[in-house]
């Protein structure tokens, strides 16, 4: 949009040098919000990304004053934390011997010292004080120190400032309004009859529909059918009705996104998966401002917006309880006193206590991990040449790292960590499925389409498309008025039956249900096709080139840190999960691949690996694949802590030996990992009998909520040998991915590592600490009374904002006791600090998330040196 649109408005505040681009605007506000894709193919989203310019302090600070957010933990989380002994008192003590350096205080440094500790300790007010007689009259005395301590406050919408001033709940019935028109343009599944004219876009369907929604007043709907017919024209037009400072713009855009940040991050989402939906952003922008100008124009103009003064009371209370400084006594003091103490509270303020609180925390945590680690031998030690009898490679989430430390006290293993999705950009098509996903994480598009066959892949199809004509004649019939009325008297007994068994028996129930429907399906065995075939220029190529196996291959095993010493066995292991009825179901297969398990990756790297031409290709360059080793994939359902086989080749007889030997030791792995893991599932106890048992009914009930707890308490994320971490029970709390710092010269694998599994960790890290401290805002609530809505996501009743985090029961044991420890995530490298500086030099997005708190960075050196630093 250009000035000569604006002046077309008589919208005289915009300068005539000015080039006024909506798009440009709507893009720059929409950093304060992040796409949400539907549930079903559900990836961790860092919900601050694009606020990382600026530090976690100042975003503290931005947020609680626009939108009333806590981005820190609250005083029981901490208050528990301490009581467990997480919480050491010299980092508490260190960080205000650090806060009081930065500040200037004309203040004796003992007295300031005494306060700030006794707020930390003490944490809240008594709020009765606040209200004695005696404190108002002191704070009407010093009324003239508020000058220097005013507040300035961000941008409101309309609706918002409506309410501030008690006159209506605008925001509130904006909102209810945004919500249906939102759940009516996106829906996916659930409307028997969709959105008319949604295919010419979200703006223009709804001007066309709104003027008929009886929920609005006549003299409304009038209105605004009367907008102008393009969203750009009509966003401009309220905009200047609404007289919106064009300074004030993006801020403006800003607070109506983070009013609804979960719709909004939808329609961000669809935004960025086509060219056509492009605009949806500037559509949302245009129907939810013009919604807000028809339910505000009644009470236009509103009052001036004014700065808050600080109130006085607070800090006279807080010198009182914490300072030794009675209310009288302020009279005694000099003005230059009296400065002095009301800056130190002021500055002092709740956030900076909590600021102090988590890095204390987060200290404690890292000199644990540093003493573990250290304590292991970091210095040069020569390998053992003869390799293991068989090698693991298992993705880097956490859950890996109990089952991993099993394992290898089953026998003569070894385990490497690396990205799940092992480097393979490609587009899955199981046999069977009617649709294709992307198997890699959602940062990255795929390349590569990889088909799964079969010669009796067509008598299997019409077996599956039975299957699901079953489900899709029953939602045909509900949604149909004749049918709907026989639809219970003919699928009750069965229902009835299922309703009993998978309520009173959920494992026998689950088992009985998974066999029958395999032994219906009786799915073939099959191959996959890797070749490259031709396809039109806009289609993905199916399969590789020989050239690019190779390459795949190369950079997996480099990335795993496996180019030698090669076992007979080695597995490539994806990861998945498995549960009934839960709506958060993808949540619990890989954090960052949209849901997607990486068991389908698993298989083709394996395949690849085994194929003759690679390995002659990869000899040449120094990667020598012995001739009787052999890849195989598996899968580790983390819900059972089970290894499933996906792929087992023919076998050398070294091979074979292994595999025997492997699944000898197997189940036993499976009984310790899960009765390690399942007693910290709550009301559980901690003497159970049978862990595995227990497993499978939690993997099958129905009315589970809680069937694992998926990456909760995730910490850490380690960089390095396998031999920094082996025997440390690190408590499925870290992220672990093989490097060796000798065989990366030039840092390339470094820097790797850090643009894709420690970015995608770090997302992971930061969407479990926003569900915690702020459930209400960035999770999803209770799962017992979430509704699934549009086939996209879950609400809170039905006119909630769709709701982007994590449930209640993925970080909370209860309903006053947090499980996930909400710390920002800590990477460690296993590297010479020379390393480490040239990776914080070349890559500046991952030094901005280090230097402003988003992250914080350790390294050991060679000689065993910890240093920090974050």
């Amino acid at each position: 949009m250009n000035t000569t649109l604006a002046k077309s408005l008589h919208w005289e505040k915009l300068p005539d040098s000015l080039d006024f681009d909506l798009i440009d605007l709507v893009k720059s506000s929409s950093s304060v919000i992040v796409p949400l894709g539907p549930i079903n193919t559900f990836a961790a989203r860092n919900p601050w990304v694009g606020l990382e310019g600026q530090t976690f302090e100042k975003t503290a600070y931005w947020l609680k004053d626009t939108c009333d957010i806590d981005i820190y933990p609250n005083d029981s989380v901490f208050q528990s934390a301490w009581e467990r002994g997480e919480i050491h008192q010299d980092f508490l003590e260190n960080g205000i011997q650090q806060w009081l350096k930065s500040q200037s205080l004309e203040l004796p440094r003992e007295v300031a010292e005494r306060f700030c500790r006794a707020a930390l300790m003490q944490k809240q007010l008594r709020s009765n004080t606040l209200e004695e007689p005696e404190l108002k009259s002191m704070a009407r005395k010093l009324n003239r120190f508020k000058s220097q301590m005013t507040e300035k406050h961000s941008v409101k919408t309309y609706s918002q400032r409506l309410d501030q001033l008690g006159r209506v709940n605008a925001a509130h019935d904006l909102n209810c309004n945004i919500i249906k028109w939102c759940k009516l343009f996106l829906d996916e599944s659930q409307a028997v009859l969709s959105m008319p004219n949604r295919e010419e876009g979200f703006y223009r369907a709804w001007r066309k529909l709104v003027q008929h929604d009886p929920a609005l007043s006549r003299k409304v709907r009038k209105q605004l059918s009367e907008l102008p017919e393009e969203a750009d024209a009509a966003l401009m037009e309220v905009l200047f009705a609404l007289e919106i400072r064009f300074s004030e713009i993006q801020e403006y855009f800003e607070a109506h996104f983070l009013a609804l940040p979960g719709w909004s991050g939808m329609m961000l989402w669809r935004s960025e998966q086509s060219t056509e939906e492009s605009s949806l952003l500037l559509e949302y922008l245009a129907v939810r401002i013009s919604m807000e100008w028809a339910l505000v124009k009644p009470f236009l103009p509103l009052p001036e917006k004014r700065n808050n003064k600080v109130h006085l009371e607070p800090l006279i209370t807080a010198w009182a309880e914490w300072g030794n400084l009675p209310i009288n006594a302020w009279s005694q003091l000099s003005s230059t006193e009296i400065k002095a103490c009301l800056t130190l509270a002021y500055r002092f303020d709740k956030i900076q206590r909590n600021r102090l609180w988590l890095e204390a925390w987060e200290k404690t945590y890292e000199d644990q991990l540093k003493k573990m680690l250290i304590s292991q031998k970091t210095a040069e030690e020569v390998e053992n040449i003869k390799p293991a009898l068989a090698q693991f490679v298992f993705c880097i989430d956490v859950r890996s790292e109990p089952f991993r430390r099993k394992l290898e006290k089953g026998g003569d293993f070894k385990t490497f960590g690396t990205a799940g999705f092992f480097g393979l950009p490609i587009e899955t098509y199981e046999l069977g499925s009617n649709h294709t996903h992307n198997s890699l994480p959602v940062m990255f598009k795929p390349q590569y389409k990889i088909k799964e066959f079969s010669p009796e892949s067509e008598s299997y199809q019409q077996r599956h498309h039975a299957v699901n004509s079953i489900g899709y004649t029953f939602n045909a019939m509900k949604h149909n008025l004749i049918s709907s009325m026989v639809l219970p008297e003919i699928s009750g007994p069965w229902l009835s039956l299922q309703t009993l068994a998978r309520s009173f028996l959920p494992r026998s129930a689950g088992r009985t249900l998974r066999k029958l429907h395999e032994r219906w399906l009786h799915k073939p065995s099959t191959e996959l096709l890797l070749d490259h075939t031709q396809t039109s220029e806009t289609a993905l190529p199916n399969g590789f080139s020989v050239k690019e196996k190779v390459h795949y291959v190369r950079q997996a095993l480099i990335m795993m840190g496996l180019t030698d010493h090669f076992a007979p066995l080695v597995v490539i292991c994806g990861h998945g999960s498995h549960s009934t009825n839960n709506p958060y179901s993808s949540a619990l297969d890989c954090g960052a691949c949209g849901g997607a398990s990486s068991g389908f990756n698993a298989r083709v790297l394996a395949t690849l690996c085994n194929l003759p031409i690679v390995r002659k290709s990869l000899e040449a360059e120094g990667i020598i694949i012995p001739k009787d080793t052999i890849f195989a994939a598996a899968e580790h359902i983390t819900t059972l802590d089970e290894l499933r086989w996906l792929y087992v080749p023919e076998l050398s007889d070294e091979a074979m030996k292994a595999f025997n030997r492997v699944q000898a030791e197997l189940p036993k792995v499976s009984e310790e990992a899960n009765s390690e893991r399942i007693p910290h599932l709550p009301n559980l106890g901690t003497h159970l009998k049978n862990p595995k048992a227990e497993a499978q009914r939690l993997s099958e009930d129905w009315s589970e909520v809680r069937p694992e707890w998926g990456l909760a308490r995730n910490a850490a994320f380690i960089i390095g040998e396998r031999r920094l971490t082996q025997g440390c029970n690190l408590g499925g709390r870290v992220f672990l991915n093989n490097y060796n710092w000798k065989k990366d010269k030039n840092g390339g694998i470094l820097a790797n590592i850090i643009s894709g599994p420690a970015t995608v960790a770090q997302w992971i890290n930061l969407q479990y600490y926003a569900s915690t401290v702020a459930p209400h805002y960035y999770g999803s609530g209770n799962k017992t009374t979430q509704t699934v809505t549009a086939g996209l996501g879950v609400m809170q009743g039905n006119a909630s904002d769709l709701l982007s985090g994590l449930p209640w029961q993925s970080v909370m044991k209860s309903d006053e006791e947090a499980y996930h420890e909400p710390l920002r995530l800590l990477v460690v490298i296993q590297a010479p600090r020379e390393y480490i500086k040239r990776m914080l030099d070349q890559d500046h997005a991952f030094q901005q998330k280090v230097k402003n708190g988003w992250v914080r960075l350790a390294s050991i050196d060679p000689e065993g040196h910890w240093e920090s630093w974050s």
